[in-house]
C-alpha cells in the first residue's frame, strides 16, 4: 500500500464506522487532526462514543450521498459489494481503502508496532498485552477487536512509539500491516474458503513472519507455527508455551477457585516468578506467555507484567460473564472454530458448574462444512448443546448445510427446524432466537452456566435470556 495515499487528505469518510475495527482507527485518525465521518446501520455504545469525540454520523443506513465531500473513504471486508453507499464510492474517483490497508498505513506510524496474529487468541493476546502496558503507566495506542474496559472500548490513541494491534490473517489482511514485533499464537485451519489448504495458511504466516523488522514471537508447541517460522533469519526469535526449550515456559499450572489460573513463568529455564490470571484455562496460561514475552520486550519488568496480567478480567466476549441469577450464570464468548470451542468448553467443564450448556451460532456455511464433524466433537463435550440457524454472513447457502445436519449427528444437540425452502429473514431469526431462548430458560436449573457461543450476533440471545431470568417483559 502506497502510504502517500494519505497525503493532502483532509475528509475521510468512514463506511461503518461503528465496527469494532475502525471505531480505533477513527480515534487515531480524528486525534491527527482528520475532519472524519462515518455511517452505520446500527446503533450502539460504540456510535455514540464517536459522536461523543465530535465526529459527524450520518443517520442511520447506508446511502450514496453519504459520501459527499469526502476525498478518502474507508469501509470494512463485511460491506457487501452492492452496498449503495460503497458502490457510490467507486464510482466517484475518489480512493477507496479497505480497513485493513488504512491499519496498514497507521502501523507504520509507530517504531515499535507489535502485531498479534493466530488463528485463535488474537483478541485475548493483544488485551493482555494493552493491560500491562496501561497498568505500568506507558501511554500506548492499540487496536482491539473486543471491548477491553482499562481502555474504554477497542483502540485507544497515545504519546508514545508503542502500538499494539490485532492482526487478523482473513483474506491476508495481516499482510497488509508493518510489524516491528509479530507475535504468533497458532496456526490452524480456518477461512479456507480462501486459503485452501493449511499449507497456504502456513505460507502466509511465514510471509509475515518475514515482515517483522525486530522480532518474532511464537508458540513453541505448536507444529504449524514452527513449519511458519522455518527459515526466518535476521531477527530474534523468541519461544512460548510449556515444552522444553521455549524461551518462554510455563509450569507448575494451577486450576485455582472460580476462574483463576496460577502458573510460573520460567525464562532460559531460570524462575521469573508465578502470575495468577483471572481468566480459566491453559489456552489463556499460553497467551499469557506470549503477552510476557511482548511486556519484557516493550520494556517491562516482571513485576509490571505480573501485576498488570492479574488484573487482566478478560476482553467483551471472550468468557465474559454477563449475569448470576438465582445460580445461573451466564457467559457470552466469541469462540466460532471447533478448536476454539474445544479449549473453551473444556475449560468450562473445569470449573464448578453442575452443567454446561453451550448456546452455539454456527458462523459461514462454508467454515460449517469443512468442520462439520469437528464441531460435533466440540460442542459434546457440553452437557447440552443448543443451536441457531446457520449465521451465514457475507456468503450464500450454495453448500446446502443446515443446523439440522450438525445436530443429527450429535447426542446433546438440541435445534429448532427450519423451513430450508423458505428466504432467510431477520423475522425468521429472531423467531429462531426466541425458540432457543425458551428453550434455554424453561431447562436452566442453579449451578448451571449457560455459554453463548460464536462470532455472530448470538450475544443478543445471551442478553434475551438475562431479560427472561429477571423477568424483564420483551419489547
Amino acid at each position: 500500500m502506497n502510504n502517500s495515499i494519505l497525503e493532502g487528505k483532509r475528509h475521510i469518510h468512514f463506511i461503518g464506522i461503528g465496527g469494532s475495527g475502525m471505531y480505533p482507527l477513527a480515534q487515531i485518525l480524528h486525534a491527527k487532526g482528520y475532519h472524519l465521518t462515518g455511517s452505520d446501520n446500527n446503533e450502539t455504545e460504540t456510535l455514540q462514543a464517536i459522536r461523543n469525540m465530535g465526529i459527524e454520523v450520518k443517520p442511520l443506513g447506508q446511502r450514496a450521498e453519504n459520501i459527499e465531500g469526502a476525498d478518502l473513504i474507508v469501509h470494512t471486508s463485511a460491506i457487501m459489494a452492492d452496498n449503495p453507499e460503497l458502490m457510490a464510492a467507486r464510482a466517484s474517483g475518489v480512493p477507496v481503502l479497505e480497513r485493513a490497508q488504512l491499519m496498514g498505513i497507521v502501523s507504520t506510524w509507530y517504531s515499535n508496532a507489535v502485531c498479534v496474529t493466530g488463528t485463535h487468541g488474537k483478541t485475548t493476546t493483544t488485551s493482555m498485552i494493552v493491560q500491562e502496558l496501561c497498568e505500568a503507566g506507558i501511554d500506548i495506542s492499540a487496536l482491539v477487536g473486543g471491548k477491553l474496559p482499562i481502555i474504554h472500548g477497542s483502540g485507544c490513541v497515545g504519546e508514545s512509539d508503542i502500538f499494539v494491534c490485532e492482526s487478523c490473517e482473513f483474506q491476508d489482511h495481516f499482510l497488509q500491516l508493518s510489524p516491528d514485533t509479530a507475535v504468533i499464537l497458532n496456526i490452524d485451519a480456518d477461512h479456507l474458503d480462501y486459503f485452501g489448504t493449511l499449507e497456504n495458511i502456513i505460507k502466509s504466516f511465514h510471509k509475515f513472519c518475514t515482515m517483522a523488522s525486530s522480532a518474532v514471537i511464537y508458540n513453541g508447541d505448536d507444529p504449524n507455527t514452527l513449519k511458519a517460522i522455518e527459515g526466518i533469519e535476521g531477527k530474534e526469535l523468541i519461544s512460548f508455551g510449556c515444552g522444553e526449550g521455549n524461551t518462554y515456559r510455563a509450569v507448575e499450572i494451577e486450576h485455582l477457585s472460580g476462574s483463576r489460573t496460577a502458573f510460573t513463568v520460567q525464562k532460559n529455564g531460570q524462575s521469573l516468578g508465578r502470575i495468577t490470571l483471572q481468566v480459566p484455562g491453559e489456552h489463556n496460561v499460553l497467551n499469557a506467555l506470549a503477552a510476557v514475552a511482548a511486556g519484557e520486550r516493550c520494556g517491562l519488568t516482571f513485576d509490571q507484567i505480573a501485576v498488570g496480567l492479574g488484573a487482566f478480567r478478560g476482553a467483551g466476549r471472550r468468557f465474559e460473564i454477563k449475569a448470576e441469577i438465582n445460580g445461573i450464570t451466564l457467559a457470552d464468548d466469541y469462540a466460532h472454530h471447533p478448536t476454539e470451542l474445544t479449549a473453551t468448553l473444556k475449560a468450562a467443564k473445569a470449573m464448578d458448574y453442575k452443567r454446561v450448556i453451550a448456546v452455539f451460532q454456527p458462523f459461514t456455511f462454508s467454515r460449517t462444512v469443512q468442520h462439520l464433524e469437528e464441531f460435533r466433537d466440540a460442542l459434546e463435550i457440553a452437557d447440552i448443546a443448543v443451536l441457531t440457524d446457520i449465521m451465514g454472513s457475507r456468503e450464500k447457502n450454495t453448500y446446502g448445510i443446515y443446523t439440522r445436519n450438525l445436530a443429527e449427528i450429535m447426542h446433546n444437540a438440541v435445534y429448532f427446524p427450519e423451513d430450508e425452502t423458505a428466504e432467510y429473514t431477520d423475522e425468521r431469526k429472531y423467531q429462531n432466537f426466541e425458540d432457543v431462548c425458551n428453550y434455554v430458560v424453561t431447562n436452566a436449573q442453579p449451578g448451571d452456566l449457560i455459554l453463548t457461543m460464536g462470532c455472530g450476533d448470538i450475544n443478543k440471545v445471551n442478553k434475551m435470556i438475562v431479560d427472561r431470568l429477571r423477568g424483564v417483559k420483551q419489547a
